[in-house]
């Protein structure tokens, strides 16, 4: 089964400010028992989001302005820490498609790559300049161009960087390695006819 190609996330964008935020913040580790990832978008950043009665803290995740948000906007080694995939899986399921930062922790990387979640490196001042831009405006649309390996938002573009092994998978429809295995099936089984020990 074909994967979709991912060219381009265009969306809206909220900036989660901060350097080094690890996995523990994105997504805390009492928030992990469940058996399936489907849930966790409600508890993302839920130590920084919220008071320990539950109510709504002072977050840009809780301003009804970024509301529908569709990009992140981070820092510098972002997914940090641990290198549990329920990080990428929270911020996924909360809804959000693709992640502009400075840098980015690589098993963070790698895991948002294989949801099909690209995570595109911008330079500090152009990124302060998107940050501006999102905060002036909250309907401006971004756009990350995976083929012109641009950002554009409200008549810019900037530069918007993404590992060639990472931005070639998300080009081809080829970042799920599991559906890679399981498009592979025929070769396995034609592989295994041939082998005296399996038959």
């Amino acid at each position: 089964m074909a994967l979709e190609k991912i060219t381009t996330v265009r969306g809206r964008a909220v900036s989660v400010p901060g350097d080094d935020i690890d996995t523990d913040r994105i997504i805390p580790a009492r928030f992990m028992k469940c058996v399936t990832f489907d849930g966790l978008g409600e508890y993302v950043f839920y130590d920084v989001r919220k008071n320990e009665d539950g109510s709504d803290r002072d977050h840009p995740l809780n301003e009804e302005r970024f509301r529908g948000a569709t990009i992140l906007l981070a820092g510098n080694n972002f997914g940090c820490g641990s290198s549990r995939e329920h990080a990428p899986q929270a911020i996924y399921r909360a809804g959000f498609r693709g992640i502009i930062a400075e840098g980015f922790a690589e098993i963070f990387f790698g895991n948002s790559t294989q949801l099909g979640m690209p995570c595109v490196t911008a330079e500090g001042p152009d990124l302060e300049k998107l940050r501006a831009a999102v905060d002036a405006d909250p309907e401006t649309e971004v756009v990350i161009d995976l083929e012109k390996e641009a950002i554009r938002f409200g008549g810019e573009a900037i530069p918007g960087r993404i590992r060639d092994g990472a931005r070639s998978v998300l080009l081809e429809g080829k970042w799920d390695p599991l559906q890679d295995l399981l498009d592979g099936a025929p070769k396995i089984d034609a592989v295994a006819d041939r082998l005296a020990y399996i038959a």
